[in-house]
Formats: C-alpha cells, sequence, structure tokens
C-alpha cells in the first residue's frame, strides 16, 4: 500500500467491486461526468463491471484508495495511458459520493504523483477534468498541477458538450515542491 496520513493506495480486491459499481458507476449523472466513454448499464459481476480487477497492465496501474481512520474503501485512483517511452501519463480519480469533502481527494492525488515519479520514473503527469470540477482542479492544483489550456466544448456530458481544463506536472517541479 502507498500510504499518506489521510488516504492508502491499494490493490482493487474483489470486493471492492460491488461497493464502488453501486457509488460511482450505477449514479448515471456523476459517471458520465467522470469517464469520457459513454454510460452503459452493466451488472456488478461476471467481469462486466469497470471496477473488476483485471490483470497488471503496461499503460494503467488502477488502485483502491482507503479512508485509513477507518479503514473504509473511499474509492478509485489510477494511472492511464501510461506510456513508458515518452514517461508520461495521465491522472484520475473518482471518491464515493459519502467521502468526498474529507480532503482525501489532494492527499490520493499526491500519492499518485508519488507513484509516478517514484515508483514509474514518469517525467509528466496530467489531469483532464471538467471546467466546473473545481473539487479536482484544487486537489490538482494543491499538488503543483499548473493549468495548461482548456478544451472549449471538448466534452459531452449528459446531453450536452462542456468545457475541459487540462493540467500538466513535471517530475522535477513535483521534486522541488517536496
Amino acid at each position: 500500500m502507498i500510504s499518506g496520513q489521510l488516504a492508502g493506495l491499494r490493490a482493487r480486491l474483489p470486493e471492492d467491486v460491488p461497493v464502488l459499481h453501486a457509488e460511482l458507476h450505477d449514479d448515471v449523472v456523476t459517471r458520465s461526468a467522470a469517464d469520457s466513454r459513454p454510460w452503459s448499464p452493466r451488472p456488478p459481476g461476471g467481469g462486466h463491471s469497470p471496477y473488476e480487477p483485471g490483470p497488471p497492465s503496461a499503460d494503467a496501474a488502477v488502485f483502491s484508495v482507503v479512508e485509513l481512520a477507518t479503514g473504509e474503501l473511499a474509492g478509485e485512483a489510477l494511472l492511464w495511458g501510461i506510456d513508458t517511452h515518452n514517461r508520461c501519463a495521465h491522472l484520475g480519480i473518482s471518491l464515493r459520493p459519502g467521502l468526498r469533502g474529507r480532503g482525501l481527494g489532494r492527499e490520493v492525488v499526491g500519492l499518485l504523483c508519488r507513484y509516478g515519479f517514484t515508483v514509474r520514473g514518469l517525467a509528466r503527469l496530467q489531469v483532464e477534468t471538467l471546467a466546473g470540477n473545481t473539487a479536482m482542479i484544487g486537489a490538482a492544483t494543491a499538488a503543483g498541477f499548473v493549468r495548461e489550456g482548456v478544451l472549449r466544448r471538448s466534452a459531452w456530458v449528459y446531453g450536452r458538450f462542456e468545457d475541459e481544463v487540462v493540467l500538466g506536472l513535471l517530475a522535477d517541479e513535483w521534486a522541488d515542491a517536496l
């Protein structure tokens, strides 16, 4: 486990799936805002849930987030689109509704940075999030991410196009901030 003061990142377990599926996937509006792929109904078991543990992958590192004080499953976190040649990846998190607003998101972004830069040896991490996602933008900027631009009307979210913000962080910027 990669641990901070409030949260830890660990491997996804089979018992995480029904909780994550019910609270993060089955909420159509929230899932539509969190994923660039269209929502579709899926059962939580049988290998159909997007939260099912899969085999290790060279281009993604998927974690379950645990609140350390309670041991409770708090959500998911991942590095995706890991490009070992260019040494970069994208970062994403999604917390269960009842565990938001506790400072976990800020710490989880920092833990993903630690994993990406110190364990994987990446040189750049990037976040793309909806312009209205102030929680993610705040968590990323608190970790040192810099706003690099806006992709106007680039995301189809539950019936309309929305702007996305792109934020980036370089390994040497992250190391200097420690």
